[in-house]
């Protein structure tokens, strides 16, 4: 029996996802529950459970193809045979998480033997899938993959050249395209990254696949896609007359004048929230400069302690267990604006940005104000790890209440953040510099740090804020200070 398995609703309120990478080929006999692949969500990179025991019959999307909800992502062959169109809705199994598959009535995509002239299983709509028999799978003819009844249409027959006519004078003559052009997800992406209409490209590969090759040609050629021509036809008449004569010229990494990125992922989810918090709150930055060679001093002392050698301390964790102490003080930085009242919140859901492959990403630390030092530094550490890695549960991204971002480890001195949508505060810390400082009435060399406060002007008024920045800053020029906050 064939079923197809759409991409399901994993939960996070998406609408689209990315494939990022297949565990499975095509005629590869799976098992319940094994991971498939994975898939780039808005938030993370999420792993995909087979809901089925068989043998993979057609994967629907390649690596960096995006999936809607609920469209096609892997045809399954399964024992047993197709249910009757009265009884199929009783028999569609029901996958907790993943909503409904659908049955053979599905658009599905061919797959023929190299008989009559039809491509091999390994030429499939262009992907490169490597051959072989699976392992158990008993396949003793060129196996069709089609919704059951629906008549397979009659081979393709070759052009006949004229009787007369040479052999060496005869050149086959491409027919009019029927599906998307033949090629690797890779070269598709980089054709969609490059903004390269594949459908203007003749393959040079076997069977008139398109290849990398192909696509670098027309890159260096400069055949645009229809969208790009349009644009370069809109454009002002003076901008096409400056470009003129420059095609020789060396370009940024050796790239093309121009291409075109896809907004998606983490950098659309990102780019959405980011208009939204500047559209709806109104937001004020504050900056202190803080002597904190104190700080710096207790991150070497614990870092020989026995008890801590094993735990990764930075300055970003005591400024973390600093803004949970200033909390105590000013709960305003963790109230939530909800139109008609402020909800303040006892608990302190801590984000830390992470700048990932993916892009920027802001996992939390729940209930940060409840850890110590030590787990506070080990939370830290772990949530970056993961973050990294793309694996961060979604839980950890949503219901954060306070952001901290660390611009300071890319050698940056200050910035002016901007507010994760429903927070109150995020606090961008910058780099360690030793810097000629007056300490004890001398100018001595000390470490220096600058503080970045950005608030919700609606919530907290600079009274407020200042005396939170004031008390952060105060912390870290001296830890001792804490005893008298708590």
């Amino acid at each position: 029996m064939q079923i197809v398995f759409p991409l399901p609703d994993l939960g996070e309120g998406l609408t689209e996802s990315e494939v990022v990478s297949w565990n499975v080929k095509e005629g590869e006999m799976v098992t319940l529950n094994q991971v498939l692949g994975e898939v780039e969500t808005a938030k993370a990179v999420v792993e995909l459970p087979s809901p089925y025991a068989g043998m993979i019959g057609l994967l629907h999307a390649g690596p960096g193809d995006v999936v809607e909800v609920g469209k096609p992502l892997v045809t399954f062959q399964v024992e047993g045979e197709e249910p009757a169109p009265d009884d199929e809705d009783e028999r569609t199994p029901s996958l907790v998480g993943y909503g409904a598959p659908t049955h053979g009535d599905a658009p599905v995509r061919r797959r023929r033997g190299r008989g009559a002239g039809a491509h091999s299983a390994s030429q499939i709509s262009g992907a490169q899938v490597s051959g072989g028999q699976p392992s158990g799978a008993q396949i003793t003819s060129p196996t069709e993959f089609a919704p059951v009844g629906t008549p397979m249409p009659p081979a393709a027959s070759a052009p006949q050249a004229p009787v007369d006519a040479p052999a060496s004078d005869v050149s086959p003559t491409p027919g009019p395209r029927t599906d998307r052009p033949r090629s690797t997800p890779p070269v598709r992406k980089l054709a969609r990254d490059a903004g390269v209409d594949l459908e203007a490209l003749v393959g040079t590969g076997m069977d008139g696949l398109i290849t990398r090759e192909d696509v670098t040609a027309a890159i260096a050629g400069g055949v645009a896609s229809q969208g790009s021509a349009q644009e370069s036809a809109q454009a002002p008449q003076s901008a096409s007359a400056g470009e003129s004569g420059r095609e020789g010229l060396r370009t940024l990494g050796g790239r093309p004048r121009t291409w075109q990125v896809p907004v998606k992922g983490v950098k659309k989810a990102t780019a959405n929230a980011m208009v939204a918090s500047m559209r709806d709150q109104p937001q004020v930055t504050e900056f202190l400069t803080v002597d904190v060679t104190r700080s710096m001093e207790l991150i070497a002392e614990l870092k020989r302690d026995r008890e801590f050698r094993d735990v990764k301390f930075s300055p970003l964790t005591l400024v973390s267990k600093a803004v949970c102490i200033a909390m105590e003080r000013e709960p305003g930085l963790n109230a939530r604006w909800a139109e008609q009242n402020i909800t303040m919140q006892s608990f302190v859901n801590l984000g830390i940005a992470a700048a990932t492959e993916r892009g920027l990403v802001v996992p939390n630390i729940k209930d940060a104000q409840a850890l110590s030092l030590k787990e506070l530094a080990l939370a830290i550490n772990d949530l970056a790890a993961t973050a990294r890695a793309g694996k961060t549960a979604a839980s950890h991204l949503s219901g954060g209440t306070f952001t901290i971002t660390n611009v300071g480890v890319f050698g940056v001195d200050a910035g002016t953040p901007i507010l994760n949508p429903g927070e109150t505060g995020i606090l961008a810390i910058g780099q360690v510099r030793r810097t000629p400082w007056e300490h004890r009435g001398e100018i001595a060399l000390r470490e220096v740090m600058t503080l970045s406060l950005t608030f919700d002007h609606r919530v907290v008024d600079g009274a407020e804020g200042s005396r939170f920045l004031a008390d952060i800053g105060a912390i870290l020029n001296n830890p001792g200070r804490t005893l008298t906050m708590l």
